[in-house]
């Protein structure tokens, strides 16, 4: 399996890029990648295993000031867009880059393109939960605007991502609304509640951002403007928390001995908390998997996007999520004549 990488793009890049190649490589006998960026940056960073890498040079880069749809368009030899042109082709399976998020989705939608009968793609992260399983959120940013179809369809998407990837049996699909009652909300998701009722989904009704982390679904789905608020907020807090806890356990002799003895617990409670453990966020509904890292993104926090990657290829996630649509709409269709 090879998998495309933007080796330039994120806060980290390239040495953090190629520390989670480096990673990956040792943990999957399996892959192979192509690197895509300056080659006098990542050449003296390669130190083993030649043959599973190959370079494509590039200078060209998109910033995190480019506008996005107009960069992707222009700039036909950043090394996001060549990475995209690789699945495109047919050279890679997957692409990852932790660059621009709003560029990397209008180059999924240029040269990777949509799956047939998927109106948008949806930006999907796996978030954390009080007990370390996750929950996939959807959509995070990708559409600021929705339709109750488009949420449908998140829906089915990151039930079947939930299912393929993360092993889970029938996941529970919740909705994002301001009380669990059915009836509850605006228009966009009332209609998106009778929907997502209507459909074959495994659908436990509304669910309130106070209990998504406490397990209560395994996929959440939401309008983009929505899903990006709750995503910015559970960073924000998880990242004051620890600064508060940083600060309060170490002002005096005493609190940093009881820090001491607690420290394996805190450790324990910050790897629950760790966007590095979870992969990257998943361009859903595009003809291959296009992984969206972390713009802050470590080495491990790349080791995991590549493998969310590879099991997304492995496990057919992209055909499954063709074949789930294709049915839905013969379904609509059916009960429409």
């Amino acid at each position: 399996m090879i998998i495309a990488i933007d080796a330039m793009g994120g806060d980290n890049a390239p040495g953090a890029i190629i520390d989670g190649i480096y990673e990956a490589l040792d943990a999957f006998h399996d892959l192979k990648f192509t690197v895509v960026g300056d080659e006098s940056k990542i050449k003296p960073l390669m130190t083993r295993h030649y043959d599973r890498l190959e370079i494509l040079h590039t200078e060209e880069v998109i910033t995190s000031d480019d506008q996005p749809a107009k960069a992707a368009r222009r700039k036909k030899q950043a090394s996001m867009v060549l990475a995209a042109l690789e699945v495109k082709e047919g050279r890679a399976e997957a692409c990852i880059s932790a660059g621009n998020t709003g560029a990397l989705m209008a180059t999924g939608l240029f040269h990777v393109g949509r799956i047939k009968g998927i109106e948008r793609p949806a930006l999907s992260p796996t978030l954390p939960t009080l007990s370390g399983d996750g929950f996939v959120l959807l959509d995070v940013g990708a559409n600021m605007d929705a339709k109750p179809e488009h949420i449908l369809q998140y829906a089915f998407m990151g039930s079947i991502y939930a299912e393929k990837v993360r092993g889970i049996a029938r996941p529970k699909i919740g909705l994002l609304n301001i009380g669990t009652e059915a009836g509850k909300g605006n228009d966009l998701s009332k209609q998106a509640f009778q929907q997502l009722e209507n459909s074959s989904l495994n659908f436990i009704g509304n669910v309130e951002s106070r209990d998504i982390l406490n397990d209560v679904a395994d996929v959440v789905v939401c309008d983009g403007f929505s899903g990006n608020l709750v995503l910015k907020t559970i960073e924000g807090t998880a990242s004051v928390i620890f600064s508060m806890l940083k600060e309060e356990l170490t002002s005096s002799f005493t609190s940093k001995m009881a820090t001491a003895v607690l420290k394996p617990k805190l450790k324990n409670l910050k790897g629950k908390l760790d966007y590095s453990e979870y992969g990257g966020a998943g361009l859903f509904g595009l003809k291959a998997p296009v992984i969206k890292a972390h713009g802050s993104s470590n080495g491990r926090a790349i080791f995991s996007a590549v493998r969310q990657a590879r099991m997304m290829v492995n496990e057919d996630v992209v055909p499954a999520i063709e074949t789930a649509v294709t049915t839905e709409l013969n379904k609509s269709e059916g009960e429409e004549n």
